[in-house]
Protein backbone atom coordinates (compact mmCIF):
# COMPACT_ATOMS: atom_id res chain seq x y z
CA UNK A 1 0.00 0.00 0.00
CA UNK A 2 1.45 3.34 -1.03
CA UNK A 3 2.10 5.82 1.77
CA UNK A 4 1.57 9.57 1.61
CA UNK A 5 4.35 12.11 1.46
CA UNK A 6 3.49 13.21 4.99
CA UNK A 7 3.75 9.63 6.27
CA UNK A 8 7.18 9.28 4.64
CA UNK A 9 8.54 12.44 6.24
CA UNK A 10 11.66 11.57 8.19
CA UNK A 11 12.14 8.21 6.44
CA UNK A 12 15.33 7.53 4.50
CA UNK A 13 16.21 5.33 1.52
CA UNK A 14 19.72 4.17 0.65
CA UNK A 15 20.25 3.61 -3.10
CA UNK A 16 23.44 2.11 -4.54
CA UNK A 17 24.46 2.88 -8.09
CA UNK A 18 22.43 6.06 -7.86
CA UNK A 19 24.31 8.25 -10.34
CA UNK A 20 22.54 6.98 -13.49
CA UNK A 21 20.16 4.42 -14.96
CA UNK A 22 17.72 2.69 -12.64
CA UNK A 23 19.37 4.17 -9.56
CA UNK A 24 18.78 7.73 -10.68
CA UNK A 25 15.16 6.95 -11.47
CA UNK A 26 14.68 5.32 -8.07
CA UNK A 27 16.03 8.46 -6.42
CA UNK A 28 13.48 10.58 -8.27
CA UNK A 29 10.60 8.32 -7.24
CA UNK A 30 11.54 8.19 -3.58
CA UNK A 31 12.19 11.94 -3.42
CA UNK A 32 8.82 12.62 -5.04
CA UNK A 33 7.19 10.66 -2.22
CA UNK A 34 9.08 12.53 0.49
CA UNK A 35 11.91 10.13 1.38
CA UNK A 36 15.26 11.54 2.43
CA UNK A 37 18.08 10.17 0.30
CA UNK A 38 21.37 8.39 0.84
CA UNK A 39 22.92 8.12 -2.62
CA UNK A 40 25.94 5.87 -3.18
CA UNK A 41 28.13 5.59 -6.29
CA UNK A 42 31.62 6.42 -7.51
CA UNK A 43 30.67 9.67 -9.29
CA UNK A 44 30.58 12.41 -6.65
CA UNK A 45 29.54 15.23 -8.97
CA UNK A 46 26.66 13.30 -10.55
CA UNK A 47 25.40 12.30 -7.11
CA UNK A 48 25.58 15.86 -5.81
CA UNK A 49 23.81 17.31 -8.84
CA UNK A 50 21.04 14.72 -8.61
CA UNK A 51 20.67 14.70 -4.85
CA UNK A 52 20.68 18.41 -4.21
CA UNK A 53 18.36 19.15 -7.14
CA UNK A 54 15.88 16.61 -5.73
CA UNK A 55 16.27 18.06 -2.25
CA UNK A 56 15.40 21.53 -3.48
CA UNK A 57 12.56 20.33 -5.70
CA UNK A 58 10.85 18.20 -3.06
CA UNK A 59 11.91 20.02 0.13
CA UNK A 60 13.64 16.99 1.60
CA UNK A 61 15.04 17.19 5.12
CA UNK A 62 18.40 15.74 4.16
CA UNK A 63 20.38 14.20 1.33
CA UNK A 64 23.55 12.25 2.09
CA UNK A 65 26.10 11.71 -0.68
CA UNK A 66 28.53 8.81 -0.24
CA UNK A 67 31.26 8.29 -2.81
CA UNK A 68 32.27 4.65 -2.70
CA UNK A 69 33.69 1.95 -4.94
CA UNK A 70 31.37 -0.95 -4.14
CA UNK A 71 33.75 -3.50 -5.63
CA UNK A 72 35.85 -3.00 -2.47
CA UNK A 73 35.03 -5.60 0.24
CA UNK A 74 35.31 -2.91 2.93
CA UNK A 75 32.72 -0.62 1.35
CA UNK A 76 29.50 -1.96 2.97
CA UNK A 77 30.87 -1.73 6.51
CA UNK A 78 32.25 1.76 5.83
CA UNK A 79 28.87 2.95 4.53
CA UNK A 80 27.05 1.43 7.50
CA UNK A 81 29.41 3.00 10.04
CA UNK A 82 29.28 6.41 8.34
CA UNK A 83 25.48 6.47 8.53
CA UNK A 84 25.47 5.18 12.11
CA UNK A 85 27.90 7.89 13.20
CA UNK A 86 25.71 10.50 11.48
CA UNK A 87 22.57 9.21 13.20
CA UNK A 88 20.89 8.33 9.89
CA UNK A 89 18.42 5.43 10.02
CA UNK A 90 17.90 3.52 6.76
CA UNK A 91 14.23 2.58 6.35
CA UNK A 92 14.52 1.32 2.76
CA UNK A 93 17.54 -0.31 1.14
CA UNK A 94 17.80 -0.46 -2.66
CA UNK A 95 20.62 -2.74 -3.83
CA UNK A 96 20.76 -1.44 -7.37
CA UNK A 97 24.45 -1.28 -8.34
CA UNK A 98 25.63 -4.01 -10.67
CA UNK A 99 27.78 -4.78 -13.69
CA UNK A 100 28.44 -7.46 -16.31
CA UNK A 101 31.14 -8.53 -18.74
CA UNK A 102 30.53 -9.82 -22.24
CA UNK A 103 32.49 -12.69 -23.77
CA UNK A 104 33.33 -16.36 -23.55
CA UNK A 105 34.25 -17.24 -19.97
CA UNK A 106 37.56 -18.87 -20.96
CA UNK A 107 38.61 -15.60 -22.64
CA UNK A 108 37.37 -12.95 -20.20
CA UNK A 109 39.39 -11.32 -17.43
CA UNK A 110 39.19 -13.15 -14.10
CA UNK A 111 40.09 -10.14 -11.97
CA UNK A 112 37.30 -8.08 -13.52
CA UNK A 113 34.83 -10.94 -13.04
CA UNK A 114 35.79 -11.27 -9.38
CA UNK A 115 35.08 -7.55 -8.98
CA UNK A 116 31.67 -8.11 -10.61
CA UNK A 117 30.92 -10.92 -8.16
CA UNK A 118 31.88 -8.59 -5.32
CA UNK A 119 29.65 -5.82 -6.67
CA UNK A 120 26.66 -7.96 -7.68
CA UNK A 121 26.62 -10.43 -4.77
CA UNK A 122 28.95 -9.74 -1.86
CA UNK A 123 28.20 -6.05 -1.50
CA UNK A 124 24.38 -6.34 -1.54
CA UNK A 125 24.54 -9.34 0.80
CA UNK A 126 26.70 -7.40 3.26
CA UNK A 127 24.54 -4.26 3.07
CA UNK A 128 21.41 -6.38 3.53
CA UNK A 129 22.93 -8.14 6.55
CA UNK A 130 23.93 -4.87 8.23
CA UNK A 131 20.73 -2.90 7.65
CA UNK A 132 18.34 -5.84 8.00
CA UNK A 133 19.58 -6.43 11.55
CA UNK A 134 18.53 -2.87 12.43
CA UNK A 135 15.22 -3.27 10.60
CA UNK A 136 14.59 -6.47 12.54
CA UNK A 137 15.02 -4.65 15.84
CA UNK A 138 12.43 -2.07 14.73
CA UNK A 139 10.28 -4.71 12.98
CA UNK A 140 9.94 -2.42 10.00
CA UNK A 141 11.70 -1.90 6.70
CA UNK A 142 11.83 -2.57 2.98
CA UNK A 143 14.58 -4.01 0.75
CA UNK A 144 14.67 -3.97 -3.06
CA UNK A 145 17.23 -6.17 -4.82
CA UNK A 146 18.04 -5.92 -8.52
CA UNK A 147 17.77 -9.32 -10.13
CA UNK A 148 17.09 -9.79 -13.87
CA UNK A 149 15.22 -11.85 -16.42
CA UNK A 150 18.48 -13.81 -16.72
CA UNK A 151 17.93 -14.90 -13.11
CA UNK A 152 15.61 -17.51 -14.65
CA UNK A 153 17.86 -18.92 -17.38
CA UNK A 154 21.49 -19.63 -18.32
CA UNK A 155 23.21 -16.66 -19.96
CA UNK A 156 26.03 -17.67 -22.34
CA UNK A 157 28.50 -14.89 -23.19
CA UNK A 158 27.47 -13.20 -19.93
CA UNK A 159 27.87 -16.24 -17.67
CA UNK A 160 29.08 -14.51 -14.50
CA UNK A 161 26.47 -11.76 -14.68
CA UNK A 162 23.64 -14.26 -15.19
CA UNK A 163 24.84 -16.41 -12.31
CA UNK A 164 25.03 -13.42 -9.95
CA UNK A 165 21.48 -12.43 -10.82
CA UNK A 166 20.22 -15.97 -10.26
CA UNK A 167 21.80 -15.73 -6.81
CA UNK A 168 20.07 -12.41 -6.06
CA UNK A 169 16.65 -13.77 -6.97
CA UNK A 170 17.09 -16.90 -4.85
CA UNK A 171 18.53 -14.87 -1.97
CA UNK A 172 15.66 -12.37 -2.04
CA UNK A 173 12.93 -15.02 -2.13
CA UNK A 174 14.54 -16.95 0.73
CA UNK A 175 14.61 -13.80 2.86
CA UNK A 176 10.96 -13.16 2.06
CA UNK A 177 10.11 -16.51 3.63
CA UNK A 178 12.33 -15.91 6.65
CA UNK A 179 10.69 -12.53 7.27
CA UNK A 180 7.08 -13.55 6.60
CA UNK A 181 6.02 -12.95 10.21
CA UNK A 182 7.54 -9.46 10.35
CA UNK A 183 6.76 -6.02 8.93
CA UNK A 184 9.85 -6.23 6.72
CA UNK A 185 9.55 -7.02 3.01
CA UNK A 186 12.10 -8.02 0.37
CA UNK A 187 11.36 -7.48 -3.32
CA UNK A 188 13.34 -8.73 -6.32
CA UNK A 189 13.08 -6.59 -9.46
CA UNK A 190 13.71 -8.50 -12.71
CA UNK A 191 14.17 -6.21 -15.71
CA UNK A 192 15.18 -7.24 -19.20
CA UNK A 193 17.45 -5.43 -21.63
CA UNK A 194 17.16 -1.72 -20.85
CA UNK A 195 18.26 1.63 -22.23
CA UNK A 196 21.06 2.22 -19.72
CA UNK A 197 24.87 2.23 -19.86
CA UNK A 198 24.98 -1.46 -18.88
CA UNK A 199 25.73 -2.90 -22.32
CA UNK A 200 28.36 -0.29 -23.10
CA UNK A 201 30.19 -0.86 -19.83
CA UNK A 202 29.97 -4.64 -20.23
CA UNK A 203 31.53 -4.50 -23.70
CA UNK A 204 28.25 -5.68 -25.20
CA UNK A 205 27.08 -2.57 -27.03
CA UNK A 206 27.05 -4.30 -30.42
CA UNK A 207 25.08 -7.37 -29.39
CA UNK A 208 21.61 -8.19 -30.67
CA UNK A 209 20.18 -7.64 -27.17
CA UNK A 210 21.63 -4.13 -26.96
CA UNK A 211 20.21 -3.20 -30.34
CA UNK A 212 16.79 -4.74 -29.89
CA UNK A 213 13.75 -3.48 -28.04
CA UNK A 214 14.94 -1.85 -24.82
CA UNK A 215 12.95 -0.90 -21.73
CA UNK A 216 13.20 2.65 -20.44
CA UNK A 217 14.86 2.99 -17.00
CA UNK A 218 12.03 5.15 -15.67
CA UNK A 219 9.46 2.45 -16.50
CA UNK A 220 11.54 -0.31 -14.91
CA UNK A 221 12.14 1.76 -11.78
CA UNK A 222 8.43 2.54 -11.50
CA UNK A 223 7.55 -1.17 -11.69
CA UNK A 224 10.10 -1.95 -9.00
CA UNK A 225 9.01 0.92 -6.80
CA UNK A 226 5.35 -0.02 -6.96
CA UNK A 227 6.12 -3.68 -6.20
CA UNK A 228 8.30 -2.64 -3.27
CA UNK A 229 5.61 -0.41 -1.82
CA UNK A 230 3.04 -3.19 -2.23
CA UNK A 231 5.27 -5.69 -0.46
CA UNK A 232 5.52 -8.00 -3.48
CA UNK A 233 8.19 -10.72 -3.46
CA UNK A 234 9.08 -10.42 -7.15
CA UNK A 235 8.26 -8.33 -10.19
CA UNK A 236 9.27 -8.90 -13.81
CA UNK A 237 9.22 -5.57 -15.60
CA UNK A 238 7.75 -5.49 -19.10
CA UNK A 239 5.19 -7.67 -20.87
CA UNK A 240 7.63 -9.47 -23.19
CA UNK A 241 9.98 -10.12 -20.28
CA UNK A 242 7.08 -11.70 -18.39
CA UNK A 243 6.44 -13.95 -21.40
CA UNK A 244 10.12 -14.84 -21.61
CA UNK A 245 10.46 -15.75 -17.94
CA UNK A 246 7.24 -17.78 -18.03
CA UNK A 247 8.52 -19.70 -21.06
CA UNK A 248 11.82 -20.36 -19.27
CA UNK A 249 9.91 -22.40 -16.71
CA UNK A 250 8.55 -24.68 -19.43
CA UNK A 251 11.39 -24.96 -21.95
CA UNK A 252 14.54 -26.99 -21.25
CA UNK A 253 17.56 -25.00 -20.07
CA UNK A 254 19.42 -25.93 -23.27
CA UNK A 255 16.76 -24.12 -25.31
CA UNK A 256 16.74 -20.98 -23.17
CA UNK A 257 20.55 -20.95 -23.17
CA UNK A 258 20.55 -21.10 -26.97
CA UNK A 259 18.13 -18.16 -27.11
CA UNK A 260 20.23 -16.11 -24.72
CA UNK A 261 23.41 -16.88 -26.65
CA UNK A 262 21.77 -15.68 -29.84
CA UNK A 263 20.82 -12.40 -28.17
CA UNK A 264 24.32 -11.88 -26.81
CA UNK A 265 26.06 -12.49 -30.12
CA UNK A 266 27.46 -9.54 -32.06
CA UNK A 267 25.13 -7.55 -34.29
CA UNK A 268 26.51 -6.67 -37.73
CA UNK A 269 25.06 -3.16 -37.58
CA UNK A 270 27.20 -0.46 -36.01
CA UNK A 271 24.19 1.43 -34.64
CA UNK A 272 23.66 1.25 -30.92
CA UNK A 273 20.62 1.93 -28.84
CA UNK A 274 21.93 2.48 -25.34
CA UNK A 275 21.67 5.61 -23.25
CA UNK A 276 24.66 7.87 -22.71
Amino acid sequence: MKTTKEENKGKTVLITGASNGFGMEFAKLFAQDGYNLVLVARSTERLKNLGYDLQDEHQLEHVCIITSDLTRPEAPQEIYEELKSSGIQVDVLVNNAGAGLHGFFHETDLEREQAIIQLNINTPVALTKLFLQDMKQRNEGKILNLASVVSFMPSPLMAIYGATKAFMLSFSEALTNELQDTNITVTALCPGASNTMFFRRAGAAHTKAANGSLSEPADVARDGYNALMNGEMRVVSGLMNKVQTTASGVLPDSATAATMRHLMEEEESETTNYAE
